[in-house]
């Protein structure tokens, strides 16, 4: 009996042991990427090795590219707050959104960013909820 339990308790530390190993070595390291570092172009889906998709991300700092998506008369709100619009300037906010293609929202959002205007609350929530709905969309495909 004791012989018995002496083999369970290897078996149980050495299954500890691997456990642990196989936890900690999933974890990649700072720097490390399987992509390679000259590529330059976006790839056209989701890679699924980041927690958010670089490609659909909203943080500016993903990209340094300023583009323009036929909406420079939105230059003009450059460093105003986003409780000091109008309704008519929220409803110009409004149709530069609804009028881009999905996959041109946030890319234009992260060219807002970088321009330094700051949206209007109730298109950034409307652009939150388009981003969220077409992020769902295609982890459904």
């Amino acid at each position: 009996m004791e012989v018995i339990l002496i083999i369970l308790s290897t078996l149980a530390i050495v299954g500890l042991v691997l456990w642990i190993f196989d936890h900690f070595s999933h974890k990649s390291e700072p720097g490390t990427d399987s992509a390679s570092a000259t590529d330059t172009e976006e790839p056209e889906v989701c890679c699924g090795m980041h927690i958010t998709c670089e490609k659909d991300s909203l943080l500016a700092s993903v990209s340094e590219t300023i583009d323009y998506f036929d909406d420079e008369e939105l230059d003009r709100f450059c460093g105003r707050e986003a409780d000091q619009y109008e309704e008519a300037e929220i409803e110009e906010f409004r149709d530069v959104l609804l009028t881009l293609r999905p996959d041109d929202i946030a890319p234009w959002a992260r060219s807002i960013q970088l321009r330094g205007i700051t949206l209007p609350a109730s298109v950034k929530d409307e652009l939150l909820m388009i981003v969220a709905e077409t992020r769902a969309q295609r982890n459904v495909q």
